[in-house]
Formats: structure tokens, C-alpha cells, sequence
């Protein structure tokens, strides 16, 4: 059963969310809103500010102004926002000597709360006795499998998704999307990022481009399209990108 956030709040609000690291300010006035049931992919260079924004959302970067809202609770002040979120980074970090399966019991434990893992997740994605290895001995796809099940545990109403297909083969790559797209059918809200654009135009409903800490557009994929002249979601973003540097 996923949880449920009241109706009065959006999933995910950002207030003016400004933060810089000594004299590079690497977001710049953030304002979004995410609404529920919709997957926005959020896109730019590097250095555009969006590992920032995501450490923002999740609280673990303080912004220097704004806020963050999870279900109308603030992020920075609040870690129950925190249990509202299923998150998957592009590299977890786990010990080398845990199993998977350890760290299914850890997450329990942390959360006080006994959900067994998705078993018709685990079974698409292949992951079956590889969860009982250390993780020392697993492939990073294989890691990243077990990341994939860990944010889905607890049915979280958010997901933020870090570069989630990286390292997976195409079998695995298309059970969790599919996946995906079951739970943002259930309602989840889904905040994606990728540099593989096959997988933005396959989940995205919209897209939030930043540059240089700034968002520069905001809007579905099909708007970005026609505004851009470009079929091919890589090249309304590179077009975007030239027209901003010209």
C-alpha cells in the first residue's frame, strides 16, 4: 500500500531554493511544483545544478534560501519527509561485506516498519540469489538492481530516480521501467534524471531544463518539441541549449 499525502499539499514543492558553494551560486531561484501521478524528467549540462537540487529535495544539502516541501512537510526541518521518499542514486554506497538482503533488514529496522521487498520486482530484474551475495562480489548493474528495490519498498508516494538505467542490461532496464510506469499509474510522482534520452521520452510527462542554476524550461515534451522545431528529445535540448549561448 503506498502512502498516502493529504490532497491540500502538492507532492514536491520548491520555494526560491537559492544555494552556492563559496562564489559559484549553483541554483539561482528555484521554484516547482511536482503534481502527483507525473514524471518530470530534470535535464541540463553538468555543473547546471542538479545533483544540488536533488541533495536540496532530499535534505541532505541545506539550501542557503527557500525551501522544500515533502507533502507539505519541509525537508530541511523535518526528516518525515524523508520517509515519504524512494530514492535511487546512480552509486550506492554499500558496505562490501552486506548482502542485499541485509540491507532489506537494515531499512526495516531504520524505519521500524516490516515490508517485504517487491518479489515480482526482484524476479523481473533477475536479482534471485544475488541477494544473498556480498555486495563486494556484485557487478554495479547488479548493485543497482538491488538500489531499485530498496526505493521501492515501502511504495513511497516520490521517487527520485538518479540515473537509474545506468549500468543495467536491457532486460532489467525494461522491468523497472515498467515498474516505474505502474506507480506513477498509482499516483506516485517520479522527479527523473538521465543521460539516456530514449528513457526520458519512454517516462517523462515534462521536463525541467536548468542552466547555470536557472531553469531555462518547464514545460511537456511535446511543448519542447514544438518550441524547439525538434522531434528527437537530444536535439531540443542541444537546441536549447545553442540558444541560450547565442
Amino acid at each position: 500500500m503506498m502512502h498516502l499525502l493529504s490532497h491540500e499539499h502538492p507532492p514536491v514543492e520548491v520555494r526560491d531554493i537559492r544555494k552556492a558553494f563559496g562564489a559559484n551560486q549553483v541554483l539561482a531561484g528555484i521554484d516547482l511544483v511536482f503534481r502527483r501521478g507525473e514524471t518530470t524528467a530534470i535535464v541540463g549540462p553538468n555543473g547546471a545544478g542538479k545533483s544540488t537540487l536533488i541533495k536540496c529535495l532530499l535534505g541532505l544539502v541545506r539550501p542557503d534560501q527557500g525551501h522544500v516541501f515533502i507533502g507539505g512537510i519541509n525537508a530541511q526541518q523535518d526528516a518525515a519527509a524523508r520517509r515519504l521518499v524512494g530514492y535511487m542514486p546512480q552509486h550506492a554506497a554499500f558496505p562490501g561485506s552486506m548482502t542485499g538482503r541485509d540491507m532489506i533488514r537494515l531499512v526495516e529496522e531504520l524505519r521500524q516498519e516490516d515490508r517485504a521487498p517487491d518479489l515480482e520486482l526482484v524476479r523481473r530484474l533477475g536479482l534471485g540469489a544475488d541477494l544473498d551475495k556480498p555486495f563486494r562480489q556484485l557487478s554495479g548493474g547488479t548493485r543497482q538492481k538491488v538500489s531499485a528495490v530498496l526505493a521501492s519498498m515501502f511504495s513511497p508516494p516520490v521517487y527520485v530516480l538518479d540515473e537509474p538505467t545506468a549500468g543495467l542490461d536491457p532486460v532489467a532496464g525494461a522491468a523497472l521501467k515498467d515498474h516505474m510506469a505502474a506507480e506513477r499509474e498509482r499516483g506516485a510522482t517520479t522527479l527523473l534524471t538521465s543521460h539516456v534520452m530514449a528513457d526520458l521520452e519512454e517516462l517523462a510527462d515534462r521536463v525541467v531544463f536548468l542552466l547555470d542554476g536557472r531553469i531555462r524550461f518547464d514545460g511537456t515534451i511535446e511543448h519542447l518539441r514544438t518550441l524547439t522545431g525538434k522531434d528527437r528529445l537530444e536535439r531540443a535540448i542541444a537546441t536549447l541549449l545553442e540558444g541560450d549561448a547565442a
